[in-house]
C-alpha cells in the first residue's frame, strides 16, 4: 500500500471515528443529561396505547375525547369506557413501543412508579430512546444513499448536519413518531433510487420499486398524513417504470389491503372507517373550530366544518408552509436550495430523474398538511417535511458546490474546495452548539434533585405520585390534559368538553357503566397557552374553572375563587368541591368529590 493511500485511509479513519465519538456524546447527554420527559401530547397518547397493547389490552386508550366517545357510542350504544378503542392515531409507532415496554417490563402498573426524588418519568426515558434509535439509524441509511447518488464527501456533510440538527434531536426527544418517519422514508427513498437507477439503465426496475412501496407503505401506518407521499411516489411510478403502471397498480394493491384491514377495525367501533383522525382537518380548513375544540365536543353533528372557501384556506397554509420552509426542513439552509437545483442539468440520468420522484412526493404531501393543518411552531405532530430534508440538502450542497467549484479564486487556491461545506456545517449546527451548554449546565445542576420537567405544562410526579393514588383504576377524572394523566397517573380520563351540557352527558354514562368521575384536573395546558378570548372560546362554560387557580393565587391572601361563583357550574361545583393544589402556585388543581390528604397543609382549600 502506498504512502499516500495510507494516509487517505488513516484521514478516513480518524474522521468517522470523530464522527461516532460526537454521535454517542450527543445521544447520551440528550438521553440523559438534557432530557426532561416527554412534551408532545400525541407521544405520550400513543406511549399509553403502547402500554395498554403491552398489556394484553389490544388497540385501546385511557385518554377518551368526548368525540370518540360519541363517534362509538353511535354504533354500539353505551360504550363502556374501561378498554376504550382508540380511532385516532396510526397503530405502527405504537406498536413498535409495546414491544419495547413489554421487554422492559413497563406492563406492570405498579414497577414504574416514581421516586420521591424523581421529577422525570422513567418511561418517558425508554420512548424517547426508541425515537433517538430511529434518528440515528435514518442517518446511516441517508449516508449510504447520498454516497451512492453523488459521493461520500457531501453523504458525511448531511450525516453532520442532520447530528447537529436541533429540531431532529427536539423531535426525537419528544417521543413522536417523526423519527420512525424518517428511516422509512430514507429506505423508501433509498430503494426508489435503485430502482431508478435500474430504469435509467434499461433493467426492470420490479423489485426495488415495489419495495419501496412497502416502506412508503409502513410510513402511513405510523402517520396518516404519510398516505400523501404514497400518492406521490404511485404517480411518479406510473410514469417513470416500465411496463408502465403495473408498479404503480402494484404499490396501490399493497397500500390498499393494509388500508382496509385498518379501516375495517375502525367501522366496527367507529361510525366511520376514518375515525376521529380524519378530523384533524378541522385544523386546517376550519375557522373558530380547531382540532381540540371539536375532540371535546360530545355531539360532532352540532359543530359542522364550514367548506367555504375551501381554496382560499387550501392556498393560504400552502403559502405558510413556503414561507417558513427554512424550518420546516429543520432550519438546514441548503435544503431549500434543492427547489433551484430542480433547474440544473445533471449529467447521471438517475440522479436528474430522482430528484423529480422527491418533488411530487413533496408536492402531494404538502398539499395533504395544506388540507390538514401544519404549524412551523413548536412540534406540531402534523410536520413531517421533516424527513425530506435530507435528502434535499444533499442536492442542495451538490448544487452548492458546483457553483463553488468553478468560482476562479476557488480554482486558483485548492485548498478553499471544502469551504463552502465548512460554513454550511457552522451555520446549521449553530443553534445547537449555542444553546447546548446553558442546558448542560442546569441539567447537571438539577442532577440531584431528579432532573429539570417540562413544566409548564407537566409535572409528572403530581400525576404519578398524588393524582394516581386518588382516582382508582375503576374511576374517571376529566382533565384539560388527559394525555399525560393516561400516561403518568395510569388512569382513565376525559378531555374537558367545552360545555356543561356534555360534561353532564358523560358523567351521567360513566356513572350508570360503573366507572363514576370523581374529579377534575386543571392544568397550563388550558389556562396557560392562550389568550383570555381564545381561552373562553375554546372551554365555553369552563372558563371560570379553568381560571380559578390562577385568580386564587393572583388575589392571595385571602385568594378569590370563580368556580363556586359561576351560576352555571353550580351543579358541578357541588360534586367536586374539593380543590387540591397539584403543583406551582395554583397551577395544577384538581378538584375532587371527596377530601384528599396530601403531604402538603397548604394543598386543601
Amino acid at each position: 500500500m502506498s504512502a499516500q493511500s495510507q494516509s487517505i485511509d488513516a484521514g478516513v479513519i480518524v474522521r468517522r471515528s470523530l464522527f461516532f465519538l460526537l454521535l454517542v456524546t450527543l445521544t447520551l447527554l440528550n438521553l440523559f443529561i438534557l432530557f426532561r420527559g416527554l412534551n408532545a401530547p400525541q407521544a405520550m397518547d400513543q406511549a399509553q396505547i403502547a402500554r395498554e397493547i403491552a398489556r394484553g389490552n389490544g388497540f385501546t386508550t385511557k385518554m377518551i375525547r368526548p368525540v370518540a366517545y360519541h363517534q362509538v357510542q353511535k354504533v354500539n350504544g353505551s360504550a363502556a369506557f374501561v378498554a376504550f378503542p382508540d380511532t385516532y392515531h396510526a397503530p405502527l409507532n405504537p406498536l413498535i413501543n409495546a414491544a419495547v415496554l413489554k421487554l422492559v417490563g413497563a406492563d406492570s402498573a405498579d414497577d414504574w412508579n416514581m421516586s420521591i426524588k424523581q421529577v422525570v418519568y422513567p418511561l418517558d426515558r425508554i420512548i424517547a430512546a426508541v425515537s433517538t434509535l430511529f434518528f440515528l439509524m435514518s442517518i446511516g441509511v441517508t449516508y449510504l444513499l447520498v454516497s451512492r447518488i453523488f459521493d461520500a464527501k457531501i453523504a458525511g456533510v448531511v450525516a453532520i448536519l442532520m447530528l447537529f440538527c436541533e429540531t431532529f434531536w427536539n423531535f426525537s426527544l419528544s417521543g413522536l413518531p417523526q423519527m420512525l418517519l424518517m428511516l422509512l422514508f430514507s429506505c423508501g427513498i433509498y430503494f426508489t433510487y435503485r430502482a431508478v437507477e435500474a430504469s435509467t439503465e434499461g433493467r426492470v426496475a420490479l423489485t426495488p420499486a415495489i419495495v419501496a412501496g412497502v416502506f412508503f407503505t409502513l410510513m402511513a401506518m405510523t402517520h396518516w398524513l404519510a398516505i400523501w407521499i404514497v400518492l406521490g411516489y404511485v404517480v411518479f411510478a406510473a410514469i417513470a417504470f416500465r411496463p408502465r403502471g403495473i408498479v404503480a397498480i402494484s404499490i396501490l394493491a399493497i397500500a390498499g389491503l393494509a388500508g382496509i384491514v385498518c379501516l375495517t377495525h375502525t367501522a366496527k367501533v367507529c361510525d366511520s372507517p376514518f375515525g376521529t383522525s380524519f378530523l384533524m382537518i378541522y385544523k386546517g380548513l376550519g375557522d373558530s373550530l380547531n382540532e381540540g375544540t371539536i375532540m371535546r365536543t360530545d355531539d360532532l353533528g352540532s359543530k359542522p366544518l364550514s367548506l367555504d372557501g375551501i381554496l382560499m384556506k387550501t392556498l393560504r397554509t400552502t403559502l405558510l408552509q413556503a414561507t417558513d420552509i427554512v424550518p420546516f426542513l429543520g432550519g438546514i439552509v441548503v435544503a431549500p436550495i434543492f427547489f433551484i437545483a430542480l433547474f440544473h442539468p445533471f449529467k447521471r440520468p438517475s440522479i436528474a430523474r430522482f430528484r423529480w420522484a422527491l418533488l411530487l412526493m413533496w408536492v402531494f404531501a404538502a398539499f395533504g398538511m395544506s388540507i390538514f393543518g401544519v404549524s412551523a411552531k413548536d412540534l406540531d405532530s402534523n410536520q413531517i417535511h421533516l424527513v425530506f430534508a435530507p435528502i434535499m440538502a444533499a442536492y442542495g450542497l451538490a448544487f452548492l458546490s458546483i457553483l463553488w467549484s468553478r468560482l476562479e479564486v476557488v480554482v486558483a487556491n485548492p485548498l478553499l474546495k471544502n469551504v463552502h461545506h465548512i460554513v454550511v456545517v457552522l451555520v446549521c449546527a449553530a443553534p445547537l452548539v449555542l444553546g447546548i451548554w446553558p442546558k448542560i449546565r442546569l441539567g447537571m445542576d438539577r442532577r440531584d434533585s431528579g432532573g429539570v420537567p417540562w413544566w409548564p405544562p407537566y409535572f409528572a410526579p403530581a400525576l404519578n405520585q398524588g393524582l394516581k393514588n386518588w382516582v382508582k383504576p375503576n374511576q374517571i377524572c376529566f382533565s384539560d390534559q388527559p394525555w399525560a394523566v393516561a400516561w403518568y397517573a395510569d388512569r382513565m380520563s376525559i378531555w374537558l368538553p367545552n360545555s356543561k351540557k356534555g360534561f353532564e352527558k358523560l358523567e351521567g354514562i360513566a356513572s350508570d357503566l360503573g366507572t363514576p368521575t370523581v374529579g377534575i384536573m386543571i392544568s397550563p395546558s388550558s389556562h396557560g397557552s392562550e389568550d383570555m378570548g381564545t381561552l373562553q372560546r375554546d372551554y365555553g362554560d369552563f372558563t371560570s374553572l379553568v381560571m380559578d387557580g390562577r385568580v386564587f393565587a393572583a388575589t392571595y391572601p385571602p385568594g378569590l375563587r370563580l368556580y363556586d361563583k359561576d351560576q352555571k357550574l353550580q351543579s358541578i361545583y357541588k360534586k367536586y368541591p374539593y380543590p387540591v393544589n397539584l403543583f406551582g402556585i395554583y397551577d395544577m388543581v384538581y378538584y375532587s368529590d371527596r377530601p384528599v390528604r396530601t403531604s402538603d397543609p397548604n394543598s386543601a382549600q
